[in-house]
């Protein structure tokens, strides 16, 4: 009893325990250096408590918690200095971020999550693989703030690290998840057996073999430094002057900004006597105002004495300052020359959220109440790459990047694209570096984009950390914090290898949304499938004479020859698209009207059956017909299942009914009559055959959601009434412009040709997920027949989802990321 009570108490100990350990790792692995290889077991601590939780509040929970307890302890120093910058005072802002932590941090609880549910249904490496795909999905559809993730602290890790030319940093993310799980897992076998214990670290050895042996070999074949390529020796001009409002306040304005630019002038002299320097940069917003959009003569005259300055130092200048349009004003990077001026203005892509900017949608007077150092800058309009060119003619191609832009892999990728031969980095670290921790590790997420793209990287901070990063992430050369330096460094002249990050982009995450997309919805077609709902007989009849049943097929293969011709046009000529009067003709003559025609045959030669007494009751429209269950002696089903499946009925006195019946299932029919005591039975050499296959058949379809009326005709006005909309907004200025300078009947005729075109589109979608569907269902047939009726029905799951969910989200994708 004793010693199961120790028990007890330690399994509930174990998650606060785990709340200290794990951050505490972090803590140490993110701050760099000898510590790197704590990332490899820093989890460890919490997912052995995760195991010991119950159910997905357990799972929830312990999610909860840990995110609140790496934000407190891997975090912190953001939560001081936003307090410090706000003026709320370092508690209040530190109280904010962990109050915060669930938002700034959500991987862990979709990793606890996924964890847990995972576990419930497959073994050890599915679970440590959705898990992983949860977190690096959790953190590309979620972006954090900081974009950091875990791989940012392997920085120091020479192999490891090298293959974020892959995948970025979130693949070296994804790897160490799975180190961590497997070597939880091994500790958890640990009382199983020593083979046990190696069986569950042989996966973790073998994939940090590979990891490790494609880190030696990247870096062996890296392209080294040609003894004849151009160099160009740049300076990078840290002042050390982050105080500006203390400045402000000791000097005045003018006061201030003269200040900043003559210890600039002055750094940037002792550069080029000293060092030899080719070009300059300094830092993000180093001048405070509008370069070249001068808002007094004080500062019409400090613009003409920055291009004076460049053009007596005869060296090219990148500087940070501000620009100004007739939408705002933005966070810029000036780039000038020497006797030319301004060459070119780089905007920041991706300013501070709140404190440099505000999305019009939450600006406002209550918000700028409440938050009175809210930003006003605005958003600048992606990539760009710039020439940094000398004198004497060499030059290299540079993608800017400003503060926040180098957290985001997709800016240095798309300057990469662009034919960008280095990034350059400018930015004001000092309102969170007092510490240091804060310009560290923004320097070590610089990093990675150095190593995605295979760039160098020059980095020009106001207080530190100034850097130069080569093409493998190593940081050949970095100044002081909180200290005056000038950097200068040689910068080659080189084309950049390919690399498959830069090829295919931050892909990991969207791959891994993407494969945990598929895990639960091929879970929930499990679980569909396995469900036995409640089913009533379909008593759908139609009852008909052979000339009826060759006018009703006659009709549907026209319908289907028709959409056949048009897919095949689309495909040899016009391209996957309705681009023409024409098509809606041949759609609306050879599919809607044959189509509609079949439709109304349907609706005439519709009936019900029912077995009643001794009779099998046939009602339609015009009569109600009685047939003796005596009399009915065979059915024999239909060998061609066209127009659809259905069966002849055979008589006592030999013969065949009257009329032919097609309907969905007549396995159901036949139990039916057997079950009232008709003497009938299937009839025909292949009527066992016939018959199971139209039973398989009537598996699939949902009787509502099937219906065409809503399949192909209102469905279809879901994306035509969007994409017409935007069609009246951008052409016409608004929702109604076209009525109103042509008339509603322009209006109107428009709406119907986006919904016709629409209608065409998706009904080439669902003939094409419905041959799909009957080709599995052939093939299945033929193979597993026992197993026909499960495949078809999940078949038809999938494709119903495909059809009214992939295709909403299709076009939500395509209106939201282009």
């Amino acid at each position: 009893m004793p010693v199961a009570m120790d028990r007890s108490v330690l399994l509930r100990a174990r998650l606060p325990l785990a709340l200290l350990a794990t951050p505490a790792l972090l803590w140490i692995y993110s701050g760099g250096g000898a510590g790197w290889w704590l990332g490899l077991v820093a989890l460890v601590p919490w997912l052995l408590a995760l195991e010991g939780t119950r159910g997905w509040r357990g799972a929830l929970l312990a999610g909860w918690a840990v995110s609140v307890a790496f934000t407190a302890f891997v975090l912190g120093w953001f939560g001081a200095a936003i307090g410090s910058y706000t003026g709320l005072g370092p508690m209040a802002g530190f109280t904010a971020l962990v109050l915060a932590a669930p938002l700034l941090q959500p991987q862990w609880i979709a990793f606890a999550l996924v964890h847990h549910f995972a576990g419930r249904r497959h073994g050890d490496a599915v679970r440590a693989l959705a898990a992983a795909a949860a977190w690096v999905a959790c953190e590309a559809l979620w972006p954090k703030l900081l974009g950091d993730t875990l791989g940012h602290g392997l920085l120091p890790a020479t192999w490891l690290r090298q293959a974020a030319d892959l995948g970025g940093a979130a693949l070296l993310t994804f790897l160490l998840l799975l180190v961590n799980q497997g070597i939880a897992l091994a500790i958890g076998r640990r009382r199983q057996g020593a083979r046990a214990f190696i069986g569950a670290l042989a996966p973790v050895a073998v994939l940090l073999a590979f990891w490790s042996g494609y880190g030696a070999w990247r870096l062996a074949t890296l392209p080294g430094l040609p003894e004849d390529a151009p160099v160009l020796r740049v300076a990078l001009v840290q002042a050390n002057l982050g105080d500006y409002a203390a400045l402000r306040t000791e000097h005045g304005t003018y006061g201030a900004v003269r200040h900043v630019l003559d210890t600039h002038y002055a750094l940037s002299w002792s550069a080029r006597r000293e060092h030899g320097a080719d070009v300059l940069l300094w830092p993000e917003t180093v001048y405070p105002t509008t370069f070249g959009s001068p808002r007094s003569e004080d500062g019409a005259a400090l613009d003409a004495e920055i291009q004076s300055f460049v053009n007596a130092i005869g060296l090219p200048l990148v500087f940070g300052t501000y620009d100004l349009d007739e939408a705002g004003e933005y966070n810029a990077a000036v780039f000038l020359e020497p006797g030319r001026g301004r060459l070119a203005t780089y905007r920041k892509t991706h300013p501070f959220p709140l404190t440099e900017y505000v999305p019009a949608w939450l600006d406002g007077p209550v918000l700028r109440r409440w938050l009175p150092w809210a930003g006003s800058w605005q958003r600048g309009d992606g990539a760009r790459v710039l020439p940094l060119r000398t004198g004497d003619g060499r030059q290299v191609e540079v993608a800017p990047l400003i503060c926040l832009d180098d957290v985001r892999p997709a800016l240095a990728i798309d300057g990469a694209r662009l034919g960008a031969q280095a990034l350059v980095g400018l930015s004001n670290d000092a309102w969170f570096s007092r510490g240091g921790r804060g310009a560290r590790l923004h320097l070590a997420v610089a990093a990675f984009r150095s190593i995605e793209t295979r760039l160098p990287q020059l980095r020009v901070t106001t207080t530190g950390l100034s850097a130069f990063v080569d093409t493998s992430g190593e940081v050949l050369a970095v100044t002081p914090a909180n200290d005056q330096a000038v950097l200068t460094v040689p910068l080659p002249v080189l084309a950049p290898p390919p690399t498959l990050a830069v090829l295919w982009g931050d892909w990991v995450g969207r791959v891994a949304a993407l494969a945990l997309a598929l895990w639960a919805l091929a879970r929930g077609l499990q679980a569909w499938s396995r469900r036995q709902p409640l089913r009533r007989t379909d008593d759908r009849v139609l009852l008909l004479a052979p000339a009826a049943r060759v006018a009703l097929g006659a009709l549907q293969a026209l319908a289907g020859l028709g959409l056949a011709w048009l897919a095949l046009d689309m495909a040899l000529r016009v391209g996957w698209q309705v681009a023409t009067l024409g098509q809606l003709q041949v759609f609306t003559l050879a599919v809607l009207l044959p189509a509609s025609l079949a439709w109304a045959l349907r609706a005439w030669f519709g009936a019900r059956w029912q077995v009643q007494g001794e009779s099998l009751l046939l009602t339609g429209r015009r009569e109600q017909v009685s047939i003796p269950l005596a009399s009915i002696v065979g059915l024999r089903p239909w060998r061609l299942p066209w127009p659809g499946s259905g069966v002849a009925l055979r008589l006592a006195s030999g013969q065949d009914w009257r009329q032919q019946l097609q309907l969905a299932d007549p396995v159901a029919l036949l139990a039916a009559l057997a079950a009232a005591g008709s003497p009938a039975r299937l009839d025909g050499p292949r009527s066992g055959a016939d018959a199971r296959r139209d039973q398989i058949r009537a598996s699939g379809p949902a009787p509502w959601l099937d219906r065409p009326w809503l399949k192909f005709g209102l469905f279809p006005l879901l994306p035509a009434a969007i994409a017409f909309r935007l069609h009246q907004v951008i052409t016409f200025g608004g929702a109604f412009g076209e009525a109103q300078v042509h008339g509603w009947g322009a209006w109107w005729l428009g709406l119907g040709i986006w919904w016709l075109s629409w209608m065409l589109g998706l009904a080439l979608v669902a003939a094409a997920l419905r041959v799909l569907v009957e080709a599995a269902t052939a093939l299945a047939l033929r193979l597993a027949p026992g197993r026909a009726a499960g495949l078809r029905s999940r078949t038809f799951t999938l494709a119903r989802a495909l059809y009214f969910l992939g295709i909403p989200a299709w076009l939500g994708w395509r209106l939201l990321v282009g």
